[in-house]
């Protein structure tokens, strides 16, 4: 079966939808730490362990997509995430919320069973345009998510924000049912060697570990950013509220709207030199930052750079990991994004720690130290494809 135009789409809407719970908590951080009496670092703890709840799902149920019939699991696990996300929306203390945002996390890791499924569906040719066209999806499904959240919870509250994506996620699992093709894998081994081989693939790939790595210490940067940009901007010298903050993600589109382009030029050349530029502009955006504690115009243009860095990093690699082994591509897609979002959550983390040291300079700092990592690992395998 190829692919038509309308069912990239459709795809790319799903994966938006439902990738968006991930990252609807980060502006109702400042109204979750009223509710609850908790200092607003406390309350940024949900970031991370949403994201490491992704991190664990993908590399415990992703697997799955290269033994199991790949529409059904999708809707299992959604309706997975419809019951986390109303644990959340009824939760009665922080401790309870921190459990439902880490199964919020796990549940939600659809988007990584629809991507190998796009890319096991489209002709080799418009592979990284397929992969860049879902991709955009999913990047204005995290990027337009802290927009809609930010104003739901201005107007609702921050559980309203919850019901809603509940609701969302089950009209998908409906829709899902009359649009999905039915795509069954051919791996017939145990659930244990499906697993075990994910470490087999580490071990076998060496460009799935280079390109594994430097996505992780980008998706790092990525995470550090978004959870540190709320309290910077929740004080002195902007106050904003959370629907305020939440307008920061339109700016952050931009790097969904550079998506598609990013994988053509993937398609036409090799995907590696769009890496390289990517990890530049990771670090060109610390640098701004650095110099724009008080400036409003340079945390946007920080984010323009931020965000487009991380796509030309991020799809780029994902392009080279999926032309590796095509009966396994659930497999990679797992080893490859279970350590892109744990970076994520360690990000996250970090990016709180150094906040708590030394405020957004420090946080600039400690960010800008990410970027020469990756920097370095990219050099060191400079010749690999």
């Amino acid at each position: 079966m190829n692919l038509s135009r309308t069912d990239v789409g459709f795809m790319a809407i799903c994966t938006g939808l439902i990738v968006a719970n991930l990252y609807y908590c980060q502006p109702l951080i400042i109204l979750i730490a009223k509710e609850f009496s908790i200092p607003e670092d406390q309350a940024g703890t949900i970031t991370y362990l949403t994201q490491a709840g992704y991190a664990i799902g993908m590399f415990f149920m992703v697997p799955l997509g290269d033994k199991l019939e790949r529409k059904k699991q999708i809707q299992i696990t959604t309706l997975a995430a419809v019951a986390a996300l109303i644990i959340a929306a009824t939760a009665t203390n922080f401790k309870m919320l921190q459990i439902a945002s880490f199964l919020i996390g796990a549940s939600s890791i659809v988007p990584q069973l629809i991507l190998p499924l796009s890319a096991s569906l489209a002709s080799p040719e418009q592979r990284g345009k397929v992969i860049g066209t879902v991709m955009s999806g999913l990047l204005v499904g995290i990027l337009i998510s802290r927009t809609v959240s930010g104003f739901i919870g201005a107007w609702l509250g921050w559980r309203g924000m919850f019901w809603i994506a509940a609701v969302l996620c089950l009209l998908i699992v409906i829709v899902i049912q009359k649009k999905f093709p039915v795509n069954r894998p051919n791996f017939k081994g145990t659930y244990g060697e499906l697993l075990g081989s994910l470490f087999s693939l580490i071990k076998e790939q060496p460009l799935l570990r280079e390109a594994t790595l430097i996505n992780a210490l980008s998706f790092a940067q990525f995470g550090a950013f978004w959870t540190t940009m709320v309290l910077l901007l929740s004080g002195e010298p902007f106050h904003y509220n959370s629907a305020t903050i939440g307008l920061f993600g339109i700016v952050g589109a931009s790097g969904a709207l550079a998506a598609p382009l990013v994988g053509k030029l993937g398609d036409k050349g090799n995907p590696r030199v769009v890496i390289g530029y990517g990890c530049l502009l990771l670090l060109i955006s610390f640098i701004i930052f650095y110099f724009s504690s008080g400036s409003l115009i340079g945390i946007l243009i920080g984010i323009v750079f931020i965000d487009v860095g991380l796509q030309s990093v991020h799809i780029s690699n994902q392009t080279r990991v999926y032309s590796l082994l095509p009966e396994a591509r659930n497999r990679m897609n797992t080893v490859y994004m279970s350590f892109s979002f744990l970076g994520t959550a360690l990000g996250s983390a970090f990016g709180l720690w150094l906040w708590n040291y030394g405020k957004w300079h420090a946080f600039s700092i400690g960010g800008a130290m990410l970027s020469v990592a990756a920097i370095i690992i990219y050099a060191l395998t400079y010749k690999r494809k």
